[in-house]
């Protein structure tokens, strides 16, 4: 096959989340433990740190892998989801992984797969940690997917887990309450593995502090420390959360005697998006007009999104935005700004939410806007619409950013 046909078998397989959302879901770990045994537990072959939360576990994840490339580490990188080439999930100091090694890896185990209906992300998931070990990386940054307990990437040993903050998000898997979803992501907590949480949350922190009590981590909460502050390319408001989170990973790395000194934190938090290749976190593609876009998603990561772009300078405010189809809506209309003219669109997947729908709730809600057939429709009207003093916003859900990077 070719590389094109390997991705599509691959996205043709079991429902997967990224574009079907609860039917994907698996609550176990059954077949990626059948499948570690299977490629000989390539995961034991590679340091690790794994990162979750419900919000900023990716641009945390590459600031780390940013900043052990910059301590001269040989860094793997596992995330989810890509935004335009499935290689982007899977990669060594910024690079890639080969169209090639995707194609072999399918073609060898493709058998295996069928004969055991492998979902889309254990699949990946296999992949990445075949790749990281046949490589030799040093150490391996790990984001998980979905919660943690759970999630395919959970059968790693790690050199300390990360757990960002607690949000309402996914709640048809996690729970409707932060305590449920803590408990889910705390699953990553491991025996004897240190754990930092990068938010303290009065409803989540004797979670936490339980679960470390009971597998005897040592755990750190980020906000507490008084690390050093860093400045970063990465520009977003709530990347300062981030920062310390990482700041406080890698003191504890420190501590496993790995030398990462001040300079490569200084230079890893600088360089991200050149030595990772991140995009979509408050990313500016052009100005007069400016545009820029952002993946935050949900109440808590669009709080902080929009928070700083109503502090931008700008005679109108024009919103491209689109969301999923298992999205509560008006949970986040009062966090949006309703002095912009908004141009409603569906994100190219199944798990889309139709246009029109989107368009229905936000004017029962006193906004206004049009309803567009694509996301790309969506900003060329806004393009036209706007002068060169206004601000132009694209986001809602990651798979509306996709399609205009």
């Amino acid at each position: 096959m070719t590389y094109q046909d390997t991705v599509n078998w691959m996205f043709q397989q079991l429902p997967m989340y990224q574009n079907q959302g609860k039917t994907a879901y698996k609550a176990n770990l059954d077949n990626t433990l059948l499948l570690t045994k299977h490629l000989h537990h390539p995961e034991r072959n590679f340091k690790s740190i794994h990162v979750g939360g419900t919000n900023g576990k990716g641009s945390t994840s590459h600031m780390l892998a940013s900043i052990f490339q910059e301590a001269g580490y040989k860094v793997g990188l596992y995330t989810s989801p890509h935004l335009k080439d499935f290689r982007e999930r899977i990669k060594i100091n910024g690079a890639e992984v080969s169209e090639e090694f995707v194609v072999d890896f399918i073609e060898i185990h493709q058998d295996f797969f069928k004969s055991h209906a492998l979902s889309f992300f254990e699949m990946t998931v296999g992949m990445a940690f075949d790749y990281f070990s046949k490589e030799g990386v040093d150490i391996a940054i790990i984001e998980v997917g979905l919660g943690g307990r759970l999630d395919s990437t959970n059968v790693i040993t790690p050199e300390v887990s990360v757990i960002t903050n607690i949000g309402l998000d996914h709640t048809q898997f996690l729970g409707n309450t932060l305590e449920a979803i803590a408990f889910e992501k705390g699953g990553i907590i491991k025996p004897h593995v240190p754990v930092v949480i990068g938010e303290t949350q009065i409803e989540t922190a004797s979670i936490f502090k339980e679960l470390a009590q009971e597998r005897n981590a040592m755990l750190i909460f980020a906000d507490q420390q008084n690390g050093p502050s860093f400045k970063s390319d990465l520009k977003g408001y709530y990347q300062e959360m981030n920062k310390a989170t990482v700041v406080a990973t890698i003191e504890v790395m420190r501590q496993k005697a790995y030398e990462i000194p001040y300079a490569a934190l200084k230079a890893g938090f600088l360089n991200v998006v050149k030595n990772t290749g991140l995009q979509g976190r408050w990313q500016v593609l052009q100005t007069q007009p400016k545009i820029i876009c952002d993946t935050a998603h949900n109440k808590e990561g669009l709080s902080y999104a929009m928070a700083q772009l109503l502090n931008e300078d700008f005679e109108a405010l024009h919103m491209v935005f689109g969301v999923v189809n298992d999205k509560d809506v008006t949970s986040i209309l009062p966090l949006l700004p309703k002095e912009a003219t908004y141009y409603f669109c569906k994100p190219d997947i199944p798990r889309g939410l139709e246009a029109k729908k989107l368009e229905k709730v936000f004017k029962a809600n006193g906004f206004f806007g049009t309803a567009y057939k694509s996301v790309s429709e969506a900003l060329s009207a806004a393009k036209q619409h706007a002068a060169i003093s206004d601000v132009i916003y694209v986001g809602g859900s990651t798979f509306v950013v996709a399609e205009i990077i």
